[in-house]
């Protein structure tokens, strides 16, 4: 039986999040409608899908926005965190076909990485932000690597390039494309962590951001 939460939101507070997550998402439809968006090697991420393999897209927190509207209505799982803004995210990104885990892979880890290891071993595709939900930015925590060694998902970099789009001054450097802004959604090669352990599945971080770092270079190209 769970245990009830110590600190439940009070009404207003509840009220508060369903307003901002009502207004964001409208927001966010509108403006995601009008980019055009490029995808750069993805053919090969979607033959694996096709087989019935589950993937897991990594991207750094700053790209979000675009790529969350890239794959919307595919019933990917996000693992999204439980503090404020994340419950705000959840919902929007619920209405647009997503399902989400709720939880970190920093803070309170063990049960986040249990609730998604268990979504890819039951074939479910997973996005998570390895520098989320707080930074440092371009910090890659190791979650989805002990994720992708416990479930034998692979692991698929994302990045994100727009011509025109503000920058927010966050702490991951939101980006948000302008208004019909050429995007382009690069995909890196899906990578299986092989490790005998947890602890060396998370030794593998650096090379995983090296991933992600060449997927960015590509999304500019």
């Amino acid at each position: 039986m769970s245990m009830p939460d110590a600190n439940p939101p009070s009404r207003r507070e509840e009220r508060r999040t369903a307003w901002l997550a009502r207004i964001g998402g409208l927001a966010f439809r509108v403006l995601g409608h009008t980019w055009r968006i490029r995808d750069v090697n993805r053919a090969a991420v979607e033959q694996i899908r096709a087989s019935g393999t589950p993937v897991i897209f990594v991207l750094w927190h700053g790209d979000l926005l675009p790529a969350i509207w890239n794959h919307r209505r595919e019933g990917v799982t996000a693992l999204v965190s439980e503090h404020g803004d994340g419950e705000i995210l959840a919902r929007v990104i619920e209405s647009l076909g997503y399902a989400t885990a709720r939880g970190s892979t920093t803070r309170g880890s063990e049960r986040a990485l249990l609730s998604v290891s268990r979504v890819a071993r039951n074939g479910g595709d997973l996005a998570i932000t390895p520098d989320g939900p707080r930074g440092p930015n371009h910090s890659f925590a190791p979650g989805a690597l002990i994720v992708s060694q416990r479930s034998g998902a692979p692991i698929v970099p994302v990045a994100v390039h727009a011509e025109r789009c503000w920058r927010l001054r966050s702490w991951d450097r939101l980006i948000v494309p302008k208004p019909f802004a050429r995007v382009r959604v690069a995909y890196g090669p899906p990578t299986v962590v092989t490790a005998d352990s947890s602890r060396a599945a998370a030794e593998q971080a650096p090379r995983f951001a090296a991933l992600l770092d060449s997927a960015a270079l590509l999304a500019r190209e």
